[in-house]
């Protein structure tokens, strides 16, 4: 058995278990406070379909970008330390990035969605989307619940390859430039 290795999947665990309970909860409030809905707690008391969709398809979404910072903060560490004994100043530096990566791709992925919900709002001339969905209307909630989550998939490989290049990853052989013989 190999502990060390069996140490890292619990914290690996408890990391995602953070990120996904805290992190995307905290996202997924000020996505609603961006997109004007209100209080959502109350207009979820309330029964409001229409916020509930809306929250709902904000946490998948963030939960989607969140899912790449992890992954992506898990595999440069994996890479880093690969063949190392395990030392305090890893779990450091892997607090550090991976609060980091997490921090930045909430912000980011809050924000896309945001800006993905506003392009949309603005495409559809007809129907104040919004306004609908704070009454309690479903449809719009469900169509606008769809564009946030594309907009999640479609943003994630961008957002995980900006999290790479905030990693002090390891120079490897296919990084190196050959120089003209």
């Amino acid at each position: 058995m190999n502990v060390a290795l069996f140490l890292i999947g619990i914290g690996k665990i408890l990391f995602g278990i953070v990120v996904g309970a805290l992190g995307v909860w905290l996202g997924s409030r000020v996505l609603g406070r961006a997109l004007r809905l209100g209080e959502i707690d109350a207009e979820l008391g309330k029964g409001n379909t229409g916020v509930a969709v809306i929250s709902a398809a904000g946490l998948l979404s963030l939960g989607l970008l969140a899912q790449h910072a992890v992954s992506a903060t898990f595999a440069a560490m994996d890479l880093m330390y690969r063949g190392q004994k395990l030392a305090p100043v890893m779990l450091g530096r892997f607090v550090f990035y991976g609060l980091a990566h997490v921090a930045f791709s909430l912000a980011v992925g809050a924000a896309a969605i945001a800006v993905g919900t506003f392009v949309f709002v603005r495409l559809t001339r007809g129907v104040d989307e919004l306004a609908e969905i704070r009454k309690g209307n479903v449809a719009p909630a469900l169509v606008l619940g769809a564009v946030m989550v594309v907009t999640a998939l479609v943003a994630a490989p961008g957002l995980e390859t900006a999290l790479d290049g905030l990693l002090p990853l390891p120079e490897l052989a296919r990084d190196e430039v050959m120089a003209p013989s």
